[in-house]
């Protein structure tokens, strides 16, 4: 290869290499942040317009609407049953925060899927059931599901890479309501016990 020729090919690799380190960068800062490797992501969704009325379907299979709901506090939490790590880590923690707190006629915790195509009524009722504790466990059709999760500023979809037990990516974020319907935090997944043990308090004396 004569030197002309090799000064060439050195800047084309060059330039090249250039392009793909320009294009790493690029998916870096575009791409969602995903929590700890799990495909959940856990921003905090706290803005006080969230929630508003609903109509799903219960672990029964009859129609469930958000009314139902009125008059107790809530935490609302949006996940699927075949999640691996932090659905059922999330709503294990919940079921003992609230019993700390007050006990489990004080507040009610609510389960909607966000996989309605794998998580029909048997289902939900059926994972609801291994919390041993009672819970609200709400599916429905994708098009109810995507209405409710727009409500609540849940962000949720199928992840680019699946594995077992993390095949969706979604907001991990609990959400609390007060017994009228409004907005009173959130719980993150990083959050502490005690702070979120407080806030439980709060929401429910």
């Amino acid at each position: 290869m004569t030197d002309d020729r090799l000064k060439l090919f050195r800047i084309v690799a060059w330039a090249l290499v250039v392009l793909a380190l320009a294009g790493i960068a690029a998916l870096l800062v575009l791409s969602p942040r995903v929590s700890g490797g799990s495909s959940v992501i856990t921003s905090d969704h706290g803005s006080p317009g969230l929630g508003g009325p609903f109509t799903l379907v219960g672990d029964d299979g009859k129609p469930f609407a958000s009314t139902a709901l009125a008059g107790k506090p809530y935490a609302i939490y949006f996940g699927f049953t075949r999640c691996g790590d932090v659905c059922p880590i999330t709503l294990g923690r919940l079921v003992k925060l609230r019993k700390q707190a007050a006990g489990d006629d004080q507040l009610n915790i609510v389960f909607v899927t966000i996989d309605p195509a794998h998580d029909g009524p048997a289902e939900v009722g059926q994972y609801d059931k291994a919390f041993n504790a009672p819970i609200i466990g709400l599916t429905g059709s994708q098009a109810q599901i995507d209405r409710v999760k727009k409500q609540y500023g849940i962000f949720a979809q199928p992840s680019m890479h699946p594995m077992p037990g993390k095949e969706m990516e979604h907001s991990a974020t609990v959400l609390l309501f007060d017994r009228n319907g409004k907005m009173a935090g959130t719980i993150a997944t990083d959050e502490g016990d005690a702070p979120a043990l407080d806030k439980i308090k709060r929401l429910v004396g």
